[in-house]
């Protein structure tokens, strides 16, 4: 499963967004999420890709962030 190119920025070079990529496919992964666009798969993209406009580009960081983030919600 990968992102939708529309809800990644335009701003991010081809390695940030293949590593918002894997984060995302192994977030949706670890929850059980679907190839289904929903609200969930939605706010889990938006996380992941507000920790790399932050700066983030470790796939594996990028998943802890949303992992953790997920975990507290």
């Amino acid at each position: 499963m990968s992102m939708s190119p529309v809800l990644v920025e335009p701003s991010f070079d081809p390695e940030q967004v293949h590593a918002i990529d894997v984060a995302f496919e192994m977030a949706c992964q670890t929850l059980g999420l679907t190839d289904i666009p929903d609200q969930l798969t939605d706010i889990i993209a938006g996380k992941i890709i507000e920790t790399a406009k932050a700066g983030e580009s470790d796939p594996a960081r990028l998943y802890d962030a949303v992992m953790h983030w997920a975990s507290a919600a």
